[in-house]
Parts: C-alpha cells; sequence; structure tokens
C-alpha cells in the first residue's frame, strides 16, 4: 500500500516540477516579446533622428 502513495507522491512532484518549469518559459517569453518592442522602438527612434 504505501508502495502505492509513493508513486502517487512521485507523480505530483513532476507534474509540480513541470509546470513551473512551464511558467518559467512563458515568463522568458514575455520578456523576450517585451525587449523585442523595445528594442524596435529605439531602431525606430534612431532611424528617424537619423533622417531628419
Amino acid at each position: 500500500m504505501s508502495e502505492f502513495f509513493v508513486a502517487v507522491l512521485a507523480d505530483a512532484a513532476d507534474e509540480g516540477k513541470n509546470i513551473i518549469v512551464s511558467m518559467l518559459v512563458v515568463g522568458l517569453v514575455f520578456l523576450a516579446v517585451i525587449f523585442l518592442g523595445d528594442l524596435n522602438g529605439w531602431f525606430a527612434r534612431r532611424r528617424h533622428r537619423r533622417h531628419s
């Protein structure tokens, strides 16, 4: 009977780890989108100043 509980707890721990890893990946995607947007704005301002 205790083997069953060990297997269930191990599955829960693996599932929790997968959730945390997926949340970190989503956070990195958000940061990448923000960074690319800021970089695009910086290049646009630089291009506008150069052609003025």
